[in-house]
């Protein structure tokens, strides 16, 4: 079984790391940890927490998109609606909204779902924004719920990963041929180029 240990980092873009960095950093405290970049590309990353990151991509062509209310539903291609990170305590919800609403960036009042309370807002590239506090007592990860009023038959299987759905591994790698292979940021700590091409 496969163990996750958080999110890596989330990768958004921008058409302005300067005003991504006085939002995320200077506004909201997350530390600007590490940073690649050459004409026309930067790639920085900022600190959520001890085990997760966010990242920004900064391409000249990038424009902010339009805001869209966070949940709203949408038609057409589409890959993402809103992002929500975690915080400690209800005091830390208040400081955010105080600190958001004296920068003149628009807030939401705080919203209780039932298992979170949230605000929400918009970064300076229109990406939507939450920030969400877990309500004492209650862990849908321990004790999962369901309220779908017509759940598909593959939700009713359960929270568990069914076996067999997908096929089996017959020849996995033998140790011995793990090889990661240099790209972008590997030159930060080891002194590689990346290969031309990657900078994923």
């Amino acid at each position: 079984m496969i163990h996750y240990n958080g999110v890596n980092h989330l990768a958004m873009t921008t058409g302005d790391m300067d005003r991504t960095i006085r939002f995320w950093r200077d506004l909201l405290g997350m530390r600007l940890v590490a940073g690649l970049g050459e004409p026309g590309y930067r790639h920085y990353f900022f600190e959520i927490s001890e085990r997760d990151l966010l990242a920004f991509f900064e391409w000249p062509d990038v424009e902010a998109v339009k805001e869209k209310e966070h949940g709203r539903p949408v038609k057409g291609p589409v890959a993402f609606d809103h992002v929500s990170f975690g915080v400690e305590t209800e005091d830390d919800l208040y400081q955010l909204k105080d600190r958001l609403t004296a920068a003149d960036i628009w807030i939401s009042e705080i919203i209780d779902h039932g298992f979170i309370h949230s605000i929400y807002t918009f970064d300076p590239n229109g990406i939507p924004v939450e920030f969400s506090h877990s309500v004492e007592g209650i862990d849908i990860r321990k004790n999962t719920k369901m309220a779908d009023k017509s759940p598909s038959a593959v939700t009713k299987e359960g929270p568990e990963q069914q076996p067999h759905i997908w096929p089996a591994v017959l020849e996995p790698t033998p140790r011995l041929e793990y090889r990661a292979y240099p790209g972008a940021g590997s030159e930060l700590f080891h002194g590689k180029k990346q290969d031309e091409g990657s900078k994923a």
